[in-house]
């Protein structure tokens, strides 16, 4: 089969499997204007099936999943620029450590193409001892390269440490997307990336760009810089991070060893369990593995960021842990650590993300042992609970509530 043709193929089976066809003229996986997205989630719901479609699901009740992982960001760092540029060697290994205390063996984080600019020895260092303390604990890192979501990379927005408005930053910024002559210094970033990480082990998989699907000049930005990586490839398998499998279908035409899919906010754990049938018929067709890169909770109306209806504003990793168990997809959840969200809509809205607090402390034991139970043990002796927000940013909550 040829790759259009495979192309095309991938395209109709994914637009089947999840109810993506075009409607009222909007594209498959459009963002839909106005809605925020600790709502709307980043991919949109499966449709209501009939009963045929349930038939021969794929939920496989595994005792153990391969990768068990988690979104990580240290909990006092904003973006992902503060993570290097305040790297702590200390805080890195102990955050490394709790997540072996829920048995993960992954973690998907960024690269900071702004911060290398600025100090490509420092950051090489840096980068050098988290793979280094990353295996020493089991820990396999799936590195992403650029961003495609959050502010623009300004001084004052990657620098921002304020939990009410310091939030997730898009890489590279505006000036350089729009303007290809400038590609070639981020091709540089890559390339050195490549050149010295293209063979490590420690690592499961680069990312290109995450989420580049929403705008037409990242989309053609993540392609030239994943052809870079393609042309520099060492043995590491090469990926995009996408929000749904139809945006998938473009990035087989680019050559990827790994797929990627987001589902962060279903409606019912029901709904989420067909949909992930669904999505295990589309990886059965792909000679590579398919990872679920970004997931949360259930998340149900009514919505507000205050009681009685902010249920949804707090992690609920349990809700879904149990449907990602029995689907067998290796996984990272958001977040490894409890901080406010990361993008500027859920932040606004009092939403926090994350399983452990700096101290250790979980802020769930039930959440906890359901990621943990995708080892094949879900026993959480020794860890302790506390369900509250961190002090140094429990004025986000109040001021969503305002």
């Amino acid at each position: 089969m040829d790759s259009e043709h495979r192309r095309r193929e991938f395209l109709r089976l994914s637009a089947a499997a999840t109810g993506l066809a075009s409607v009222s003229g909007r594209a498959a996986g459009e963002r839909i204007a106005g809605c925020p997205e600790y709502i709307c989630g980043t991919a949109p719901e499966p449709h209501e099936p009939g009963a045929s479609d349930c038939e021969g699901g794929a939920s496989g009740g595994r005792d153990s999943i391969d990768v068990r992982g988690a979104m990580y960001l240290p909990a006092r760092a904003l973006t992902f620029y503060q993570m290097w540029a305040d790297y702590d060697e200390a805080v890195i290994e102990r955050d490394l450590g709790y997540a072996r205390r829920v048995n993960l063996n992954a973690v998907r984080t960024w690269t900071s193409y702004e911060f290398w600019k600025r100090e490509p020895k420092a950051h090489e260092r840096r980068i050098d001892h988290f793979l280094r303390a990353a295996a020493e604990r089991g820990i396999s890192v799936l590195f992403s390269l650029f961003e495609g979501n959050g502010v623009w990379p300004t001084d004052e927005n990657l620098t921002n440490d304020n939990p009410f408005t310091g939030v997730g930053v898009r890489s590279p910024g505006n000036a350089l997307l729009a303007d290809r002559s400038r590609w070639g210094e981020a091709e540089r970033f890559v390339e050195w990336f490549a050149g010295r990480y293209g063979d490590d082990d420690r690592l499961l998989a680069v990312e290109a760009m995450n989420e580049p699907h929403w705008h037409s000049r990242s989309k053609s930005f993540a392609r030239s810089m994943f052809e870079t990586l393609a042309r520099n490839r060492g043995s590491v398998p090469l990926t995009v991070g996408s929000t749904s499998m139809v945006n998938n279908a473009t990035y087989l035409d680019w050559g990827v060893d790994a797929l990627q899919f987001h589902y962060n906010f279903p409606r019912s754990e029901e709904r989420y369990r067909r949909f992930l049938d669904r999505m295990r018929v589309l990886a059965d067709e792909f000679d590579g593995p398919t990872w679920l890169t970004e997931w949360q909770r259930v998340r149900s109306p009514p919505f507000g960021p205050c009681p009685p209806n902010d249920d949804h504003t707090y992690p609920n990793y349990a809700s879904l842990a149990p449907a990602i168990h029995d689907s067998g997809f290796g996984n990272f959840f958001w977040s490894l650590m409890v901080k406010p969200a990361y993008l500027p809509p859920m932040r606004g809205n009092g939403v926090l993300n994350g399983l452990f607090h700096e101290d250790g402390a979980v802020w769930s034991l039930e959440d906890a042992r359901a990621i943990k139970a995708m080892s094949g043990d879900p026993s959480v002796d020794g860890l302790e609970e506390r369900a509250e927000w961190p002090e140094w940013a429990a004025g986000v909550k109040e001021f969503a509530c305002r």
